[in-house]
């Protein structure tokens, strides 16, 4: 969500980076109240920022004990990252991003290779198997069971061979997001189509009717997925 003035945005901001500190208040003021204004006028919803600010705070925590209290700026090259993910899961167009992001995002993003995904989707689904909410056991049987048998071969396949597993991956991910929705009562599915709506508004006016609406349903299908932790099952 967009908060409906920069100002706001900026408070609700410092507002989260205070609680991730602990309690202690870092204001948002002069050339970071400028740069959060810029995340704002891009169009980056609350909740993408927020996520950028988590990231940066798992490897702060990752590094040991905490010393100080983490600034506003450290992350921005999370949250354009998270933000250039975002856009590019839903489809939404860029605003002028190119050159204002793109030394961030390359910083960031690391290179992944298809059997490390592989490896990555599997424990997810697995720790979810383990979980409380057993629902969709018989869909994450299978796809685990399915991704198994791909992996062993991932790290030596090419040409259509790829290209065929890649698009089975496009495929088991549509199906466990429909087993997921299924799985939603209406009250909860409107809720999300209602924070989908919220995450484009700043977007729409932007775009053609049919583009936003797949936008939409790429939107709800990643708060589905954010919902019930499923990973991104696609590889690019």
């Amino acid at each position: 969500m967009i908060a409906d003035a920069p100002e706001e945005y900026c408070r609700q901001l410092e507002s989260y980076l205070c609680r991730k500190n602990d309690g202690h208040l870092i204001r948002i003021v002069g050339p970071a109240f400028e740069q959060v204004c810029g995340w704002a006028t891009r169009g980056i919803p609350m909740k993408v920022a927020c996520r950028g600010i988590d990231r940066y705070f798992e490897r702060y925590y990752a590094k040991g004990p905490r010393r100080r209290p983490v600034r506003i700026e450290f992350c921005e090259a999370d949250v354009l990252d998270a933000f250039d993910e975002w856009r590019r899961a839903v489809g939404v167009p860029a605003a002028g991003d190119a050159d204002a992001d793109g030394g961030a995002d390359e910083a960031v993003r690391k290179p992944s290779s298809l059997p490390a995904h592989l490896e990555r989707v599997v424990a997810r689904l697995t720790s979810l198997r383990a979980g409380e909410d057993r629902s969709l056991d018989t869909a994450l049987d299978a796809v685990v069971r399915e991704l198994d048998g791909a992996r062993a071969a991932a790290k030596n396949i090419r040409g259509d061979a790829r290209e065929r597993l890649l698009d089975r991956l496009r495929v088991l991910e549509r199906e466990l997001l429909q087993a997921a929705r299924a799985r939603l009562d209406a009250s909860t599915m409107a809720d999300i189509e209602r924070e989908a709506e919220l995450e484009l508004a700043s977007f729409r006016e932007r775009m053609p009717a049919d583009a936003y609406q797949r936008s939409r349903e790429a939107c709800i299908d990643r708060i589905v997925r954010d919902r019930v932790r499923l990973p991104v099952l696609a590889f690019e």
